[in-house]
């Protein structure tokens, strides 16, 4: 359980210091250049990244269960997470959907957080989604006070809402018939 802390701890602190410390991060950006500080940024992101799946690993072969959810709530759950692939792929491609969402990401982590923290009930997963899920919110609060910074602006286009949307159940489904069980060793319909 420490290895899943500390990488919670060390994904979501990188990931939290435009909302702590926008002025540091701005200031290390210009020093090292944007560059090396979006290098560091990804090696510490990827180190935290590893930690958690490591330590989630780990404390699944004992697994401290808290509740066993309902088999109705699955189906909240599957339904919660048809729109996180077509909303982070929103994210890259410019259209309604992601003038609509404002920050797609963020809706896609929230529901996706959501969505496992409702059916897997152990202490490990209430650590690691929940913690997501308040930092998720957390972040998109503090996006609303934070000054927007002027990026390059991509046209918008209607065939990226189709694209995103279409590509994204299409992983959807992928994930939930065979990606899942690959990837993370749990068949969520199985």
């Amino acid at each position: 359980m420490l290895t899943l802390v500390l990488g919670l701890v060390t994904l979501l602190g990188i990931h939290s210091v435009s909302i702590v410390a926008r002025g540091w991060r701005d200031g290390m950006a210009e020093r090292w250049g944007r560059a090396a500080w979006r290098g560091c940024y990804s090696v510490v992101a990827l180190l935290g990244l590893a930690l958690i799946i490591r330590g989630y690993a780990s404390a699944r072969l004992v697994p401290q269960v808290l509740w066993v959810a309902p088999m109705a709530l699955r189906h909240v759950a599957a339904l919660l997470l048809l729109p996180v692939f077509p909303c982070l792929l929103a994210t890259y491609l410019p259209g309604q959907l992601q003038t609509t969402l404002k920050h797609p990401m963020l809706v896609a982590v929230k529901a996706w957080a959501l969505a496992h923290l409702l059916v897997v009930g152990t202490l490990a997963s209430t650590v690691l989604f929940g913690s997501v899920l308040v930092w998720a919110v957390v972040d998109r609060i503090s996006l609303k006070r934070r000054p927007q910074q002027a990026s390059a602006v991509r046209p918008s286009s209607p065939w990226n809402d189709a694209l995103a949307i279409v590509l994204g159940l299409v992983l959807y489904v992928f994930m939930a018939v065979k990606g899942h069980l690959l990837l993370i060793g749990v068949a969520p319909f199985g």
